[in-house]
């Protein structure tokens, strides 16, 4: 090895540390120690040992890596995503790489393609509450075609597949929307933790992460130039994240329109009634669609949390 070459490959080394440190504090989740004392082993082996191609990543004659040990495995992420293996999405704080080669691609040709402009609307609709379809309706009202991703994180009382089918059933009667899964690239764990850290409510959300995706990837892909979104006065995480899709949005050419709440209708209390056993008085918050399946899912029975 070449002097040249030993210094090119520690400066990919400090590449490989920088994206361990950065990963694991923006998800304040993650073992550190583990991976930068192998980050030099991960950047000797795939920027010098190792026979891989990146543009090829299923390369028949690929050398191949097996790490049992999984502490490390921010490591050996950082270290395929500096290697170009995988598309990094980055902030200031934050820094996302992907399981798989092409993930975000794959999601977008998975969506319904539409030739002219879209707005779009993310919801968790846990459950479906008339407040949605308010918001729903109105930019259904105000654009050619919707796209309304729904939050496919599970956890609660009602299932990611649940709440996708009550959103889909509860605006079968608008033509011009179209209802998909969020995935792993809007509003996931991944994206926006702080989201689903409901203990932990913070101005301090940490979303720009999911914000640059859904705008540098996701909003061109899909002809995405309006996003639709519901006042927020109860969660500061929530409300912290509408304020950031207002100042990032604008910039990538995605404006953002900002509807006022129903009074009175959430999904919180809606859980709330169905905790306490007071399914009929959850009757005007929800469309027919959600106070159906809540006969049937809860009649008997509250929800667990």
């Amino acid at each position: 090895m070449t002097a040249q070459e030993n210094k090119q490959l520690r400066l990919e080394a400090v590449k490989v540390r920088e994206g361990i440190v950065t990963a694991t504090h923006g998800a304040k989740s993650g073992h550190p120690g583990g991976s930068l004392s192998a980050a030099d082993m991960f950047t000797y082996l795939y920027f010098k040992e190792m026979r891989v191609d990146p543009k090829d990543p299923k390369w028949a004659d690929r050398d191949r890596f097996v790490l049992s040990k999984g502490h490390t495995a921010p490591g050996l992420y950082s270290a395929l995503a500096n290697r170009g293996f995988f598309p990094v999405a980055e902030t200031a704080d934050m820094l996302m790489m992907e399981h798989r080669r092409g993930g975000v691609e794959r999601y977008i040709a998975f969506l319904p393609a539409y030739d002219g402009e879209s707005g779009a609307v993310v919801c968790h609709a846990n459950p479906f509450t008339r407040g949605h379809l308010h918001l729903i309706t109105t930019a259904a009202a105000q654009c050619d075609h919707v796209l309304v991703f729904v939050v496919a994180e599970g956890g609660g009382p009602f299932p990611a597949d649940h709440r996708l089918a009550l959103v889909r059933e509860g605006t079968a009667h608008l033509p011009n929307v179209t209802i998909c899964s969020g995935g792993d690239f809007i509003v996931s764990r991944s994206t926006f933790p702080a989201y689903f850290l409901r203990d932990e409510q913070s101005e301090d959300a940490r979303c720009d992460l999911d914000l640059t995706l859904f705008a540098r990837h996701i909003a061109p892909a899909l002809h995405i130039t309006r996003r639709f979104v519901g006042e927020e006065p109860f969660s500061p995480t929530t409300a912290a994240y509408n304020r950031r899709m207002k100042e990032i949005l604008p910039t990538y050419g995605v404006s953002v329109t900002e509807i006022p709440r129903l009074e009175n209708i959430s999904a919180t209390a809606v859980r709330r009634l169905l905790a306490e056993g007071r399914l009929a008085d959850i009757q005007p918050l929800v469309p027919e669609t959600t106070y159906a399946y809540c006969q049937h899912h809860f009649g008997g029975n509250p929800p667990r949390p």
